[in-house]
Formats: C-alpha cells, sequence, structure tokens
C-alpha cells in the first residue's frame, strides 16, 4: 500500500461515463503474457529480541540507509514499518527472481550493519498493531477500519504478503485469455492461502488459524475486500461496478487531515459532488483503496499470500502461481484440478467463501485442499523447465513441495511446532 500524492491540482469534475471508461482502460492491459513482478514486504525486528518493538527513530534511519543502495526495486514502508521491494517487470521467472534476490542480498547486508533483519511471516507474530507512519492516508485509512472493530489496525500495521503479479491476458479466449486467467486467480486463490500459510501466531500465542493473515483481510470491510464477480463474461465490466460501488475510504485535502466520510461510494460522490466533486485523480486514488484478493492495475495482482520465512522462500509462490498462469498445460490442469473444489464450496465471494475459510484455518490439512495442491505442484513443477526456469528456482519449488505439500503441510505448521516445543520445555 505505497502511499500516493494527494495534491489536488486543476483537475476537471469526472463523469460517470468517463469514470467507466478510465477504468476499463487502465485496469486491464491485454496481450500475450510475458511480464512477471513480485511484490514483497517484511517485518523488521532484532534477531536477538524479535519481540521488541523498533523504534520510530531506529526504524527511520534504518530505512534512509537502505536508500542509499542501488537497488532495482522500488523500496517502501508500510504504516506498521513492514518493508516492502517492489520488483520491476520481468520478461522471465529467473530474471524476476535473480533481480529481486540481488535486493534483498543487499537489503540484508545494510541492515545487519544497523542490527536488524527481515522477518517473512504473514502476521507479525510478536508484536501487537502499532501504526508509525503518520501520514494522512495511514491516518485516514485507521480512522474508516476503526468504524468496524480492530481488523484494520491489523491488517495495516501486522500483515505482510508476497504479491505475485502476472499480465492479465489476451482479449481472445483460450487458456490465456483475460477471462480465464481472471476466473482461475479466483478459484486457485484459496489452494495458495493453505499452501503458503504461515502467520499462526499473533502476540506469541496461536489464534486457532494456519493464515491469521487471511482471517483478518476476510474480516475487513466487505465494500473493498470482497472479490467482484468472476464468472460472467466480461472482467472489465465486474470490476468497474465493484470499483464504483465501493464505498469511499477519504477525501484527500490540501491541507489538515482528509475527510472520511460514512457510506459513500465512489458512484454516489460523482452523482451528488458531495463535499467536492470529485477528479480522475481522485478515482484513480480510490482504486488503489481497494484490496480484493485479486486486484486488477493493469496487470493482474495475487494478494492472497502470506509472507514467506528463509532467504528463499518468497521464491516459491512466484514460481509455483507463475508456472500455473503462463504455462498453458499447468494452467489447464491447475483449471481443472480446483474448478469443482471451488464448485463444491458453495456460493459466497472470496475470501468469505467456506473453501478460503478452509484455507486460512486448516491450510492442507484439509484433504481436499491437500489433493488439489498436490495436483497443482506438481503441474507447476512440469512446467518450470519449459518456461525456462533455472535449476536454483526448480530446486527450492522441489524442497517445498516434498517438505511441505505431499506431507500435507504448510509453514505455519513448523511454526506451531516450534511454539509446542518451546511450551513443553517452559
Amino acid at each position: 500500500m505505497p502511499a500516493t500524492s494527494h495534491h489536488m491540482g486543476t483537475s476537471e469534475p469526472i463523469t460517470e461515463t468517463t469514470a467507466e471508461d478510465h477504468i476499463q482502460g487502465i485496469c486491464f492491459k491485454t496481450g500475450p503474457p510475458r511480464h512477471i513482478g513480485v511484490e514483497l514486504e517484511w517485518f523488521l525486528h532484532d534477531p536477538h529480541d524479535p519481540a521488541r518493538p523498533v523504534g520510530p527513530a531506529r526504524l527511520t534511519a534504518a530505512v534512509d540507509g537502505l536508500r542509499t543502495l542501488f537497488l532495482r526495486s522500488r523500496l517502501t514502508s508500510e504504516p506498521g514499518g513492514q518493508l516492502e521491494l517492489s520488483s520491476l517487470p520481468a520478461t522471465s521467472l529467473t530474471a524476476c527472481v535473480n533481480a529481486a534476490a540481488a535486493d534483498l542480498d543487499s537489503v540484508r547486508h545494510r541492515l545487519r550493519q544497523d542490527g536488524l533483519a527481515l522477518a517473512g511471516h504473514g502476521h507479525d507474530p510478536w508484536r501487537r498493531p502499532r501504526r508509525l507512519l503518520d501520514e494522512p492516508r495511514y491516518a485516514a485509512m485507521e480512522t474508516y477500519f476503526d468504524r468496524s472493530g480492530p481488523a484494520g489496525r491489523s491488517m495495516m500495521c501486522s500483515t505482510a504478503s508476497v504479491q505475485v503479479c502476472l499480465d492479465s491476458g489476451t482479449a481472445e479466449p483460450g487458456p490465456f485469455g483475460l477471462g480465464r486467467r481472471w476466473l482461475l486467480a479466483h478459484l486457485l486463490g484459496a489452494v495458495l492461502v493453505a499452501a503458503f500459510a504461515n502467520s499462526p501466531l499473533s502476540g506469541g500465542r496461536p489464534t486457532g488459524w494456519k493464515s491469521t493473515r487471511q482471517a483478518v483481510w476476510a474480516a475487513l470491510d466487505p465494500g473493498r475486500t470482497l472479490a467482484p464477480e468472476t464468472t460472467g463474461p466480461d472482467p472489465r465490466a465486474a470490476w468497474t461496478a465493484y470499483a464504483l460501488d465501493a464505498p469511499v475510504l477519504c477525501i484527500r485535502g490540501d491541507e489538515g487531515p482528509w475527510t472520511v466520510p460514512e457510506g459513500l461510494t465512489f458512484r454516489q460522490w460523482i452523482r451528488s459532488g458531495v463535499h467536492r466533486p470529485p477528479t480522475t485523480a481522485d478515482l484513480d486514488y480510490h482504486l488503489s483503496t481497494l484490496f480484493p484478493p485479486v486486484r486488477p492495475r493493469g496487470y493482474l495482482e495475487l494478494r492472497m499470500i502470506d509472507a514467506q520465512s528463509g532467504r528463499d522462500g518468497w521464491i516459491v509462490p512466484l514460481a509455483v502461481a507463475t508456472a500455473l498462469f503462463d504455462d498453458a498445460a499447468a494452467s489447464e490442469i491447475a483449471y481443472r484440478a480446483v474448478k469443482p473444489l471451488a464448485d463444491a464450496a458453495g456460493p459466497g465471494p472470496a475470501p468469505r467463501n467456506p473453501l478460503w475459510r478452509r484455507a486460512a484455518r486448516h491450510a492442507l490439512a484439509d484433504p481436499e485442499l491437500h489433493a488439489t495442491a498436490v495436483t497443482c505442484f506438481a503441474a507447476a513443477r512440469e512446467a518450470l523447465p519449459r518456461l525456462g526456469a533455472s535449476d536454483a528456482v526448480q530446486a527450492v519449488v522441489a524442497d517445498f513441495t516434498e517438505r511441505f505439500v505431499l506431507r500435507g503441510r504448510c509453514p505455519a505448521d513448523d511454526l506451531l511446532d516450534a511454539f509446542q516445543r518451546k511450551e513443553s520445555h517452559s
């Protein structure tokens, strides 16, 4: 959630028709899948005392030091001090991995000089939510989400993810068609949640969820976090309606706190002009405040995967998702595997669909999710050589598959095992 400039400029008020055209023009760019990207979020912690909060001054100094590095990725901070690295689009999986890995090596080396380290967890396992960034965007977001409970602060300050970015697909039907990839992203989402669940702890204790991060997101304002219509013939129309009918999080201003309206959709704002007429810049900002599990930004941003532990853990969801979307044979296998599972789960949009709840709570201990994940990971592994993946990338995927997927486990299970060992010796 990188911050966006709030200067209002001299833009003219936007009409409803112009807004619809604008959304459809910028959110889905069509063409053969060629580009891959990844956004990696991390917690910063003191490796000698992970539960101790990193103070704002120490955090600021560390981030300022990172900004002196030559990085290919864009470096930003999240409200709770999480660090985010957003890669440039790459034309191959191996190129994406190599560029992001090189940046991470530089970041880790620099952080060690400040006595800090990166931690990959979907939800902060040690510390309570605490907003460190004092910016109008995040103050408004906090006000907005506080109206419906504590989940908003937890989402802002205590969650982190691996977000895989893939091209939207072609305008024509087929395995790489926009409609098929849009549907597959939502069908496959629960399997990705389950396989990569890595957030079973909060405040140092088990929460009862393998992916606490996903449970937090499912508890948020449904108007901006549930999935839009995914089975219709035109994803553009579905997303446009979703975006215009989503609640306005805030109305920006050049001075003072931003206005946080209640129950005002963007469509209603256009029609009423309440507070002030919205502009195209306001619409672009509004789109950045929508957080469904799959977000179209000219490409498809898969937002449902927990941040991963270890030096190379993040490579696995990037490689698996890329293989299942960008290799035609693997994509077909994945679609055939997940479609019956999603259909049997019953109605309801992600992430509140029963299948997604099972994925977040039980992960691959759920027999049906386990069987589907085994099929999908096998297809991905077969596809990786066809996509030119390096031996190193194939090796980390194989290791994860054998260590977790084939055994019906996920990274959260290792964390829970470590917690139980600690409890038994205390």
